[in-house]
């Protein structure tokens, strides 16, 4: 497989391809919080979602995150999984935080 240029290594497990082994790690732990029971257990796992940023009509670009999913309580939680943060990987989850009045968690 060819690497990136953070020596990132992509891989695909359950018809996703993961770009990290850190992401691919994360998707792993998530797939047992579906199994768990309590406070631990989550629900509505979506892998890569996207989210449309308009300003005003006019379509500007799609931002896919790493995770989406609810927690025992019912709440929203958005992941983006970063071995490197970079200024346009902020810019983004900043632009899915504005537009979409969340909060996008960074797991590293």
């Amino acid at each position: 497989m060819r690497r990136n240029k953070y020596k990132a290594r992509a891989t695909h497990e359950d018809g996703y391809r993961f770009p990290s082994q850190l992401e691919l790690g994360r998707y792993r732990q998530l797939k047992l919080s579906l199994k768990a029971k309590g406070k631990d257990k989550i629900y509505d796992l979506a892998v890569h979602p996207k989210y449309p940023i308009f300003v005003g009509s006019a379509h500007i670009c799609m931002v896919e995150l790493d995770f989406q999913y609810r927690d025992a309580q019912g709440t929203l939680h958005l992941e983006d999984t970063k071995g490197m943060d970079t200024v346009l990987s902020k810019l983004k989850r900043k632009l899915v935080e504005a537009v979409h009045n969340v909060r996008v968690e960074l797991v590293h």
